[in-house]
């Protein structure tokens, strides 16, 4: 009895060192879910001091790092991204452009999984969990819709909405995809996805170019339900027909361009009204509750 007593204290101290041990390697997301993948998100900003206080305080605590990209700013955005995160990780864009500050703020993300948000205070960030939970799931590039069921959009004309309408149809017929929104800046995927969608467009028109190129490349997509709200401070620089014939060009400049793969893309899944749970074991001891990736409990 004595023998069976001392085996099981070992065995209960070996647990205890291998959930502490565990628990080490992953972030809770909730009191019941914790991930292994550290996740990178970026904010390109550009004079947007008054909505960064909205974008932060919706920023999940568990994240590995916020990687502020900032545009030449005057009005101290960059001092009040510091006070809200201490640790935020400021880059000075060099360049012109929405495209060449999430090229510059991509380049400087140490995490597996990288987010994209916009800093004018439009996307809930307490949607990230979602996205993560796509990309954990399986998908390669998990893509927001404002129209997929779920989703929506409080800041969008009715010619921004056919416009946006129209041109993702011409990218779902000449691409294969079956997107349901195309012009939207939320999204989140896989680092080695950089590997595999070379990005070399500078404007505001690369949230359609990563669209395209995630198809083109045959990687894994699917739609995330998300809702867009108005700008808070600030006015907008899109101009519906400027932009729309911008995004127009780089759908019919892709389309001359060879795939960046040569298996068949397997296009977008249906969009969903919720995200899909994560694929975890969990476990509870002492150290708390974890999880391991890969496994279905």
């Amino acid at each position: 009895m004595l023998e069976d007593h001392l085996l099981d204290d070992r065995t209960l101290d070996d647990q205890r060192l291998d959930d502490r041990h565990t628990a080490g390697r992953y972030r809770p997301v909730s009191s019941h879910l914790a991930i292994a993948p550290p996740v990178s998100v970026v904010i390109p900003a550009m004079n947007e001091a008054e909505n960064l206080p909205y974008v932060f305080k919706t920023l999940p605590d568990w994240i590995h790092e916020v990687v502020l990209v900032d545009g030449n700013s005057t009005d101290g955005t960059v001092r009040v991204a510091r006070e809200l995160w201490p640790d935020v990780k400021v880059v000075e864009q060099r360049g012109k452009g929405k495209g060449d500050a999430l090229i510059s703020g991509f380049a400087a993300c140490t995490g597996d999984i990288i987010v994209m948000i916009d800093a004018d205070g439009s996307a809930d960030g307490h949607e990230i969990v979602s996205y993560v939970s796509a990309l954990v799931s399986g998908a390669d590039f998990a893509k927001g819709s404002r129209f997929a069921n779920g989703g929506g959009t409080d800041d969008m004309t009715p010619i921004r909405k056919l416009g946006n309408h129209v041109l993702c149809s011409v990218v779902n017929a000449k691409f294969g995809a079956r997107y349901t929104d195309l012009c939207y800046g939320y999204n989140a995927f896989w680092r080695h996805c950089l590997d595999r969608i070379t990005l070399d467009c500078t404007g505001f028109e690369v949230e359609t170019l990563m669209n395209i190129r995630v198809v083109k490349a045959g990687l894994k997509v699917q739609e995330i339900p998300s809702h867009e709200y108005d700008r808070i401070h600030g006015v907008s620089n899109l101009r519906a027909v400027r932009d729309g014939l911008r995004v127009l060009r780089v759908i019919l400049k892709e389309k001359g361009v060879p795939r960046a793969a040569r298996r068949r893309p397997r296009g977008v899944r249906p969009a969903l009204p919720r995200p899909l749970p994560l694929p975890l074991t969990v476990r509870t001891g002492l150290a708390g509750t974890v999880a391991s990736q890969g496994e279905v409990s």
